[in-house]
């Protein structure tokens, strides 16, 4: 068992708090010394309430999950004897309303772009394995109800 944690700080800076006219520009503090500009999404709190250069809590889900799926198909792919170059995607996710009239992220699609190097190149039945045991592998998969799916080129 391991524990993860990270720190949430936000401070008020305007009076007009009970009428909602606060910032909700916040920062992400980890461990390992990185803090990360946060703000409730553009497309949920208007401007100058959010900060579109903050990360928001539903894109950092969706990094969340590439990011994991990313480092099983690496760790998967040099275990197997593949040599990959390069890897990037361009994931995105869904909200939408769900049950009893919540919102939840309910999709999340990864599109992994991904260049191999050395002699050997997996082929498109290795590459969907590679996926499928990286997606069964993934923390963050296994902790979330969202379908999440890999679509693109092998």
């Amino acid at each position: 068992m391991s524990e993860h944690s990270a720190i949430v700080r936000w401070q008020r800076g305007s009076d007009e708090f009970t009428r909602g006219r606060y910032s909700r520009r916040h920062e992400w503090r980890f461990d390992g010394g990185a803090v990360v500009p946060a703000s409730a999404a553009p497309s949920n709190v208007r401007a100058p309430w959010s900060d579109p250069a903050g990360v928001d809590p539903e894109e950092a889900l969706v990094a969340a999950i590439a990011s994991c799926h990313m480092l099983w198909f690496l760790a998967l792919a040099a275990e197997r004897g593949f040599i990959v170059d390069r890897y990037e995607d361009g994931a995105a996710g869904t909200m939408q309303r769900v049950a009893n009239g919540r919102e939840a992220i309910t999709d999340v699609v990864l599109h992994p772009r991904i260049v191999f190097g050395g002699e050997r190149k997996p082929d498109a039945g290795e590459i969907a394995a590679l996926h499928k045991s990286a997606h069964e592998h993934c923390y963050i998969a296994n902790s979330v109800k969202s379908t999440i799916r890999i679509e693109g080129p092998p």
